[in-house]
Formats: C-alpha cells, structure tokens, sequence
C-alpha cells in the first residue's frame, strides 16, 4: 500500500487521516500537536517537517483552513516541494480559491508531480463517519490512483474535471449550503415568534418538499440550541468569499450569497465566529427581536 503523508489534523483531517490507518495504509504526519499524538499512538509515525514528510511517502494529502496555509505548506522553507518526488501524487483537500488550486498544480507539474484539488463536503460527522462527498479536480489517472484512498475517507467521490474544477465545485456547494440553512434560520424563526411547535413543524417538513439534510441536522441544533461547531461560521465565511470572489471573475451576480456572507460577518463581530454555521439563526432571532 502507498505510503501516505497527511498534514492538517483539525476537525476533518484528525478523523480523516485515522480511517487511512484503519484500512491499514501507512500514514505520517507531522510532531505538532495533541492530535498528531493521538495519530502516532494509533500507529502513525511523525516528521518534523512538511519536507521531511515528502521525501518518505508515495502520496501527500493536504487539509488546511486556506490558501494561505497550503501556500506555506507546499512552497515554504521547509515546505512540500523541497522534497517531493517525481512520480509522487499529492492531494489538497482543504477548501481554498480555485486560482490556488490551479498554481498548486503547476508548481507539482514542475516537479514532474500529478496534484489533485479534492475538497470535501459533510462536516465533522461525515469526517468522522467516512461518508464524506469528495469532489475532485485533476487527471483521470490521478483520479484513479487516488480513488482507493478517497473510498476509504468517503462515500460519494466524484472526478469533476480539470484541475481547480473541484475546488469551483467546493464554492458552490458552500453557496447552496449557506443560503439553506438561511432560509432555515428564516423559517424557523418566524415560527417561533407565530408560536408554532417547532418540533412538530420540523418533522412535518421533512417529509415533504422542503426536506434537506440541512433541515433535518441543522434545524435539530437550532431547536436544541446545540452551536458547538461541526463547521465554524468563520470558516464558512472565508469560502463564501471564494465563491463571491468566483462570481467576480466570471460576472456572476451572487446576491445570495453576498447577504448570508453579511449575516456572517455580523455573527463574527459578535464574536460568535467559531460557533457552527447554524448559528446564523441566532443573528435572524436577535432581528426579529427574540
């Protein structure tokens, strides 16, 4: 089995990178903290640096908060491209501005590397779970190499295109998911103040049109008031500003999406920002003077 190398051991990529250890590959991360503690005890070994990490393994799997940290991870000092070998794959699957994507993958071509742009979709749960969607941008015979990996962290994993496809793909999902769980929040809401059971509203809509997997889990949070993060609002709101900065390029007017990013930016002044993204209710709320 190929020798992987993952950096990036937050909420996703903790749980992530131990189902690669479960299906047995052999996985290297880096000495940092708490969590790459709990890796090695699992049976990873560590490395001190990004470089040091590269140079040992046959696949490199990225999942960082933003462009900025796989910038620095992957051109730095001590950074990816140090060491990487010809012939290695290395995978992104943070969230992070297509325009990234695409250099990222130019400077691993240089290298005579095949990159992969494999953003994912399903929060904490799926993480944890191994259902997450993984959407990726890239070659086909990257895809396929990568594809064993990605079933194991995984359910619904999908080649979209060319590089920087998947992270495009990643912008919208964010748009749709934020711009639901508004129209929850919306609904919600009014409910709440018209005094209806929300409860017995929310059960009543999920067997109808309007049912979503934002509806059932997201509307659960808000009525059990449970906003410990699956996806912090602070990280939704810098993929808003992907997807708002996507729309820039290619004049796509965002309306949507540029008023939940508003309401977001609301909630971080607040300094709510590392509740979870259902917690734009609780600015909706505040509104209608609840």
């Amino acid at each position: 089995m190929e020798k992987i190398g993952f950096i990036g051991l937050g909420i996703m990529g903790k749980p992530m990178a131990l189902h690669l250890l479960k299906a047995e590959y052999p996985v290297s991360v880096l000495e940092k903290n708490k969590a790459s503690k709990e890796l090695v005890a699992a049976g990873a070994r560590s490395y001190p640096t990004p470089a040091a990490i590269a140079q040992d393994c046959d696949v490199v799997i990225t999942m960082l908060p933003d462009s900025p940290e796989v910038i620095d991870v992957t051109t730095g000092q001590d950074g990816i491209l140090k060491t990487i070998r010809k012939g290695s794959l290395f995978i992104d699957m943070s969230t992070i501005a297509p325009a990234t994507a695409k250099r990222v993958y130019e400077l691993m071509k240089e290298k005579g590397v095949e990159a992969l742009d494999a953003p994912v979709s399903g929060g904490q749960a799926g993480a944890e779970n191994g259902t997450l969607s993984i959407m990726t941008g890239g070659s086909e015979q990257a895809f396929q190499r990568a594809l064993p990996i990605f079933q194991v962290m995984g359910k619904n994993v999908v080649h979209i295109g060319a590089p920087a496809s998947g992270q495009m793909t990643k912008a919208c999902n964010q748009m749709i998911v934020g711009m639901t769980i508004q129209a929850v929040a919306e609904a919600f809401t009014l409910a709440r103040k018209a005094g209806v059971d929300l409860e017995k509203m929310r059960e009543a809509l999920l067997g109808g049109f309007a049912q979503s997997r934002i509806l059932d889990l997201h509307g659960k949070r808000i009525i059990e008031r449970n906003f410990q993060p699956g996806f912090k609002i602070k990280l939704h709101r810098k993929d808003m500003n992907i997807a708002l900065a996507a729309g820039k390029e290619f004049s796509v007017p965002l309306y949507g999406t540029a008023l939940v990013a508003e309401h977001m930016d609301g909630l971080i002044a607040q300094g709510k920002g590392n509740s979870d993204h259902s917690a734009l209710a609780l600015l909706i709320e505040h509104l209608a003077g609840l």
